[in-house]
């Protein structure tokens, strides 16, 4: 997997771009993954919202609605999740669509930031299950339907922690650089079927768990969700197709 970075400044997607397309975001509640879920809705793609919260995702329903085909909520707590969920889920998609063509893996979870030496044991392991167990599983479950898309984009969510570690970022770098390796091992089985893999890094965005990592930042310092989201439907949609095994920085 190489590392790459693609201007995405001039690129304006058809109002139709991912009309057909059947998208999987998980985070969708917030940050990042409701700047793209919106997105995704506004330019064609049925979206499946997943979020640990009923109430948000209702919320985050009635927000998008009126702007697209309609949404689908997937309420799912990847911390407790166990298999009997993660079934229902397979078998709720494979009913209603047939097929996924973009599973986009955006839920995380900081930790703390502290020493290696006094990180709290348990909370390493909730943050390696959530950002490392929870999408192995989920893609595990959900690549038969994947291969059923004629096109289907594959996205992991990294960090510039996960490139390279920096102290006190514990567990939530170790999680970065374990979802890259992951990233990789499936861009290469998948090299020569219809689902490409690519990893994105965001760099620095205005949402919640930025500011639970730089509680001294001025917000307004950093970029805003929205200003990301065509980014993710280049990488999302079919004008992407010829991108495999990438990990793409976003921001400089």
């Amino acid at each position: 997997m190489s590392t790459g970075a693609i201007a995405f400044s001039d690129y304006l997607p058809a109002p139709d771009a991912l009309a057909g397309r059947v998208i999987l975001v998980t985070g969708a509640t917030g940050g990042i993954g409701r700047a793209v879920s919106r997105a995704l809705v506004r330019h064609g793609a049925e979206v499946v919202l997943h979020g640990r919260s009923a109430k948000a995702l209702e919320a985050l329903y009635g927000e998008l609605k009126p702007l697209g085909p309609e949404p689908t909520l997937v309420e799912l707590d990847f911390e407790r999740a166990q298999g009997p969920a993660y079934q229902a889920l397979i078998d709720a998609l494979e009913e209603r669509y047939g097929r996924l063509d973009g599973l986009l893996h955006n839920a995380g979870l900081l930790g703390s930031l502290s020493p290696i030496e006094h990180y709290d044991i348990a909370l390493w392991q909730r943050v390696m299950h959530v950002n490392v167990n929870a999408p192995f599983i989920l893609t595990r479950c959900l690549l038969p339907l994947l291969k059923q898309s004629e096109d289907a984009s594959l996205l992991f969510t990294t960090s510039n922690v996960g490139h390279k570690g920096r102290a006190f970022w514990g567990a939530y770098s170790a999680s970065k650089f374990a979802t890259e390796g992951l990233a990789q091992v499936l861009a290469d089985e998948l090299e020569n079927t219809s689902v490409r893999v690519n990893v994105v890094n965001p760099g620095r965005v205005r949402t919640k768990m930025r500011a639970q990592a730089y509680p001294a930042e001025d917000p307004q310092s950093v970029a805003a969700p929205e200003t990301l989201a065509n980014a993710y439907v280049y990488l999302l949609g079919p004008a992407s197709r010829a991108l495999r095994g990438e990990r793409i920085d976003l921001q400089p």
